[in-house]
């Protein structure tokens, strides 16, 4: 309460000084001049004003992209992610361009037909040609770069399933993910929220005979090279599965089902390997040795080193504990994952346990 009256008194003290300002003002002598007509000088300070400005625009840009070029993600783990990222260079290159190139008219403009006494401002009431040129050349372009994007959209979304699909549930709620493989039969079973009870924390229909070779894990392997088909679900409100390393990302709705589908083209050991990757473990690792200096002085507990791994996120504001809605996902050799799979128990022989 007391910042709050501090702030007040600051604002009241301001808008004090400033009605004192026009209270002198309007007390000073009427010059034979308008002042509040701009000068030829008055116009040319401001006409290299914009002139430099674009300039301070384009410098701007430039370092934002030598300061935080390497927060962007390294190569697509998925196959269609690869169209993904062509489709955004293409969409990004486009916007740059045209964005620079009207910049800079814009500015350059503002500084060459800067007023003076002796020019006298030409109207035009219409121009057909111009108003067709620049209403055509944008129509083209952002049709051109929607019907590309339809294209690539319908790419992705057309997917068909077939026995060599892997399928797997991912279950969203506040504020964790599980997931739900189909076992041997690769059919997961009936499911409802209303038969959450004790251990079975999906709500999985245990009568359903396509239920009990279904698989129940918190942390989400995928083999290389497999299609692999997500049923997602929700638990209680909106969340949205996420796996930005995959340019993967679909809503997860209470009530129904949405899915997804794509192909891992890249194992976490691989992407490891990367030099983009190496980069910013080195420098994460770099940041968190800082801190640690700086906690085990205070006797806190240190942070762990960082290791790069694919992550599942939430990427809907669903609680409080929303930042810390994650699960990690291993990309492996078939043969790992084979191996992984059979080492994890099914429902049914949860229950007899």
């Amino acid at each position: 309460m007391t910042a709050f009256l501090v702030i007040l008194v600051f604002i009241l003290f301001g808008v004090a000084v400033w009605q004192i300002n026009k209270v002198f003002q309007l007390s000073q002598p009427v010059k034979s001049e308008d002042s509040e007509v701009a000068s030829d000088n008055d116009n040319n300070i401001q006409g290299y004003m914009m002139l430099g400005f674009v300039f301070v625009i384009y410098g701007i840009l430039a370092y934002c992209f030598w300061k935080w070029g390497d927060v962007l993600l390294p190569v697509s783990a998925s196959e269609h992610g690869v169209e993904i990222d062509q489709l955004m260079l293409i969409t990004m290159v486009v916007i740059f361009v045209v964005g620079i190139f009207t910049q800079w008219l814009l500015h350059y403009f503002a500084f060459v037909y800067r007023g003076t006494k002796d020019k006298k401002a030409l109207f035009y009431a219409e121009n057909h040609r111009l108003e067709f040129l620049w209403t055509i050349i944008p129509v083209i372009v952002l049709a051109a770069l929607i019907i590309y994007g339809l294209f690539t959209w319908s790419d992705i979304m057309s997917f068909d399933e077939d026995d060599d699909t892997i399928v797997v549930e991912l279950y969203a709620y506040q504020f964790d993910w599980r997931a739900r493989y189909s076992g041997t039969d690769n059919t997961l079973g009936e499911a409802n929220v209303r038969l959450i009870e004790g251990i079975n924390q999906l709500g999985v229909d245990v009568s359903d005979p396509n239920a009990q070779d279904d698989i129940v894990v918190n942390e989400l392997h995928l083999p290389i090279g497999k299609k692999v088909l997500f049923k997602m679900r929700s638990q209680d409100v909106l969340h949205s599965a996420f796996m930005p390393h995959f340019r993967a990302q679909m809503n997860c709705v209470p009530g129904m089902i949405t899915q997804f589908a794509f192909t891992p083209r890249i194992t976490t050991e691989d992407m490891r390997l990367e030099e983009e990757v190496i980069a910013k473990v080195q420098h994460i690792n770099e940041i968190r040795t800082a801190k640690n200096i700086e906690l085990i002085t205070k006797g806190e507990e240190a942070l762990e080193m960082y290791d790069f791994d694919f992550l599942l996120l939430c990427n809907k504001i669903c609680g409080s504990n929303h930042f810390n809605m994650q699960m990690k996902i291993v990309v492996e050799t078939e043969e790992e994952y084979n191996a992984w799979i059979a080492e994890q128990a099914t429902i049914a022989e949860t229950l007899k346990k």
